[in-house]
């Protein structure tokens, strides 16, 4: 009689332990994976080329989804991530309100670590904090599909003395810090982020939280070591909600301080 228990493979990274099942394993995207190709191995290896397949698949679908909602690709973004549940959250600045109006979320597939910043290089953590990312940082020949480098560390970071280097965003489903969205949502977007730098925008901002800073989420985190920074944190948060727009940020005194 065949056993009901999954077989599981341990794949070891040190100092990081990743359980996955077999299946797992199956579903895991690899360099050139046949689902999103149009391109030859060796024209896949070349980072524009592979920039222009995407683009030319998923624009016309992502334009229509973002006209359905009064949006168009090529407007500046803003991308907010939450840790704990998750998910990755684009918003798109409206032509005639210049509001920004929430366009999709994507569930993150993969990140490691725990709730709090990231301090130092090789400490499997993914950052907490308030970035930006111009063309520069774009990598269309990452060994994981697409990827955008999320500008860690930033002023602040750099102030506390943290350090670390290459945080991404990007496909697959493995993560050792980054956040990994799978193949298929990074193409989307990858595609909506390069549409706004190409239209003008010089960079998008990326506001990394652990989580949605509501008033009875922050009271639950009342005991937490990283509670003043979380307060810091939230003041970033609460201007966007407010405003709907999001704030300009400096660091003073190695605080953040938001500004119009």
């Amino acid at each position: 009689m065949s056993s009901t228990f999954p077989t599981f493979t341990t794949l070891v990274i040190f100092p990081l332990i990743v359980i996955m099942t077999k299946s797992d394993l199956a579903a895991r995207e690899t360099p050139y994976s046949d689902h999103h190709r149009n391109l030859s191995k060796k024209n896949y290896a070349n980072g524009k080329l592979r920039e222009q397949d995407v683009i030319k698949r998923i624009a016309p679908r992502t334009r229509a989804e973002l006209k359905d909602k009064d949006l168009q690709l090529g407007s500046p973004v803003f991308i907010r991530i939450f840790k704990e549940s998750r998910e990755l959250e684009i918003w798109v600045k409206h032509s005639t309100s210049n509001k920004y109006q929430h366009f999709k979320t994507w569930q993150i597939a993969a990140l490691s670590g725990g709730l709090g910043p990231k301090l130092a290089e090789g400490d499997y953590q993914g950052p907490e904090g308030f970035y930006y990312v111009p063309m520069s940082m774009l990598k269309p020949d990452s060994s994981y599909h697409l990827a955008f480098n999320i500008g860690y560390p930033n002023e602040y970071d750099r102030a506390h003395h943290r350090t670390g280097s290459f945080i991404m965003t990007h496909g697959n489903r493995l993560s050792a810090g980054c956040f990994a969205m799978t193949d298929p949502s990074i193409e989307e977007i990858y595609t909506i982020c390069h549409a706004a730098l190409n239209h003008g925008q010089p960079f998008f901002r990326t506001h990394i939280f652990p989580f949605r800073m509501t008033e009875k989420r922050m009271k639950q985190a009342g005991k937490n070591q990283w509670l003043s920074f979380w307060q810091n944190l939230k003041e970033g948060y609460d201007y966007f909600e407010k405003h709907r727009t999001p704030p300009n940020v400096k660091v003073i005194n190695k605080t953040y301080t938001f500004a119009q």
